[in-house]
């Protein structure tokens, strides 16, 4: 399995695909780069495709510290770097769309573009952080059992969730969240609900932006992802029908779609203007 040390953190990456252009998947709280399974197989013929586990889920190495989203960020742009990926299309959901945003502002010459899927640039929302804080609790002393379906009904639409053809998909899910170590799935959740807001700071992002939020996501509402696109010059909202907090996986064509127009845009237009 292939790993960098990066920042004092040995981060578990995949590297696949062929293109003379790279796209870095950066994953939600409390899964891996395995969410983005399908968009990989999609696009891998056309780009080169990386995706990483953050410190403390997947396999990537659990550190006592180093959670919060500054952290994060700057290992997602020193896993960048070492890899060679620069300039990159970065892809964030959730999370991993936290990072990319501290990403295109603070590092913008890594990157050639930013699509943020359930995701916005604000500070958790006040009325969230007292049941995230005590999943995290339950998480760290008892495990992640006990919150297994309470996070599937947070992380995933109820088109997702009823469907009897997506059984054995669901059920590869919550296998998946069950995995994840307690003590990483604890530190993690704290680093995400204490962010500070970065919404102050879009308007320097320059960077080609797509920003996308299932119709049915609860946990970052399709308003907080709206607002998020409005306040970045140029950047692009769109709903996504059906999905939840975790399109990727939910509606996976859809999303695949989505960004690979919105890929084609971008180096349509820079072709243009050289």
């Amino acid at each position: 399995m292939p790993h960098l040390e990066v920042n004092g953190a040995r981060l578990h990456y995949e590297d696949t695909g062929a293109g003379d252009e790279t796209i870095v998947f950066a994953h939600g709280l409390l899964w891996s780069g395995a969410m983005y399974r399908f968009q990989v197989d999609a696009l891998r013929d056309r780009y080169r495709c990386v995706t990483f586990d953050f410190r403390g889920q997947g396999r990537s190495e659990v550190t006592r510290a180093g959670y919060d989203m500054e952290t994060l960020a700057d290992d997602a742009a020193a896993l960048v770097e070492r890899l060679g990926c620069a300039p990159c299309h970065f892809v964030g959901l959730s999370m991993g769309g936290f990072v990319g945003l501290r990403l295109a502002i603070r590092r913008p010459e890594l990157l050639r573009s930013l699509v943020l899927l359930e995701s916005a640039a604000d500070a958790e929302p006040l009325h969230n952080r007292p049941r995230y804080a005590a999943m995290a609790l339950v998480a760290r002393f008892v495990g992640v059992a006990p919150l297994a379906e309470p996070v599937m009904r947070i992380m995933f639409g109820r088109a997702f969730l009823d469907d009897p053809a997506r059984r054995e998909l669901r059920d590869q899910m919550r296998r998946e969240l069950l995995a994840v170590d307690r003590r990483g799935a604890m530190r993690a959740t704290l680093g995400v609900i204490g962010r500070r807001s970065v919404e102050d700071r879009l308007g320097a992002i320059r960077v080609p932006t797509l920003v996308a939020s299932g119709e049915a996501d609860t946990a970052v509402v399709a308003a907080r992802s709206r607002r998020t696109a409005e306040r970045i010059p140029g950047a692009r909202f769109v709903t996504l029908p059906r999905a939840g907090h975790t399109s990727s996986i939910e509606e996976p064509e859809r999303v695949t779609e989505t960004i690979a127009r919105f890929l084609d845009d971008v180096r349509a237009k820079a072709v243009a203007a050289r």
